[in-house]
């Protein structure tokens, strides 16, 4: 007699009650279980050589994705804009040298503030708050770079010819690229030093000595922190307030101590005392160098870094030398060209990106 075989029941369709388990080998990696993970390996291409799950294709890829793209080309073109902006000043400052100094200075930060917001109102722009430690530091570049550099220079002028303060200024590059990274604890970048100095030398080139006393000499050493502070102090807030944030409440808290200054020591009668002409250059210096300067400058050191945005203040003494030639005075003699071509060395000097690098990183 033979025993019936018994067929092997069907097996039920899968549900998703009852899932199909995975093979040993998917267990091993839980993510290429899941839906919405992918497998660890599967986004890492591969380098040239190299299988895709090699060591070294993955340091390859992780290096591709922290190396930053170079933005050298956006934040030179905004720094020279930003220097040129402050060198066109020297020729309009020629038309407030009688004007009351803290009261002509004031005037000009409450038209920049003015017009900084209605831009922001039409533009629909948000103006970060200040927090905490940030209004130190704003009210540092307001003093500094505000009201106090305006004093320096004004005075300075008194005891010490033009060219004097000029020099000052003109050694800015050197104490950016020294003290840029030195406060965010970094060594210094060779090639940005180098081209800071050759951006001085050409700077000093330019603008020429000059006859001075020990308080002149002390005036143009105020002026120099001044223009330092402008940049330095602004560093640590850039990050989150922005170029806008910082520009917008400097420029109202220099309007602010400025215009108490010229209460006190001008009288509040002051302000009508401003010719057509004065009132005229006061505007100019408001929208040119205030708005559009502070702005773009800013743009420039978020973009270069302090160090290397200050190779372009050796801009300033080449605008205001074209601006002499251009209202009627000398040509620029052999002695100027070439410390206009050591200026333009210095700067691609110091632009150039370190050596090994796939991006010229910002130095501060």
């Amino acid at each position: 007699m033979t025993t019936p075989v018994t067929e092997p029941a069907a097996a039920a369709p899968a549900t998703p009650s009852s899932p199909i388990p995975a093979s040993p080998r998917r267990a091993a990696h839980p993510a290429a279980t899941h839906p919405r993970v992918a497998h660890p390996t599967a986004a890492v291409p591969r380098a040239p050589g190299l299988h895709a799950a090699h060591p070294r294709a993955a340091r390859l890829r992780a290096t591709r994705l922290r190396t930053p793209r170079p933005r050298t080309a956006p934040g030179a073109v905004l720094a020279v804009v930003a220097m040129s902006c402050v060198g066109s000043q020297v020729a309009v400052s020629a038309w407030l040298t009688d004007a009351p100094l803290f009261t002509s200075q004031a005037l000009r930060y409450v038209i920049a503030s003015a017009l900084v917001l209605v831009v922001v109102r039409v533009a629909g722009l948000r103006v970060p708050r200040p927090r905490g430690a940030e209004w130190a530091w704003l009210a540092g570049v307001a003093l500094s770079g505000l009201v106090l550099f305006n004093v320096g220079v004004v005075r300075g002028v008194a005891h010490a010819e033009p060219a004097v303060v000029g020099v000052a200024v003109a050694a800015v590059p050197v104490v950016l690229a020294l003290a840029g990274p030195l406060a965010a604890r970094r060594r210094p970048a060779g090639l940005v030093v180098a081209g800071a100095v050759l951006v001085t030398l050409g700077a000093v080139l330019v603008q020429g000595g000059g006859r001075t006393d020990a308080a002149g000499i002390g005036w143009a050493l105020l002026v120099l922190a001044c223009e330092c502070g402008f940049t330095l102090l602004a560093v640590p807030v850039l990050a989150r307030l922005g170029a806008l944030g910082v520009s917008v409440h400097a420029i109202w808290m220099a309007a602010a101590g400025l215009g108490v200054l010229g209460l006190v020591t001008e009288g509040p009668g002051a302000i009508l005392t401003l010719g057509p002409g004065e009132l005229l250059a006061i505007g100019y210096i408001a929208v040119v160098v205030t708005v559009i300067g502070f702005l773009s400058w800013y743009t420039a050191v978020g973009r270069l870094g302090a160090g290397r945005a200050g190779l372009f203040t050796g801009v300033v003494p080449l605008v205001a030398t074209a601006g002499g030639v251009l209202l009627g005075g000398p040509p620029p003699g052999p002695v100027v060209w070439a410390g206009v071509a050591v200026v333009v060395a210095g700067v691609v000097v110091g632009l150039r990106p370190r050596p090994g690098s796939a991006a010229a990183p910002s130095d501060t």
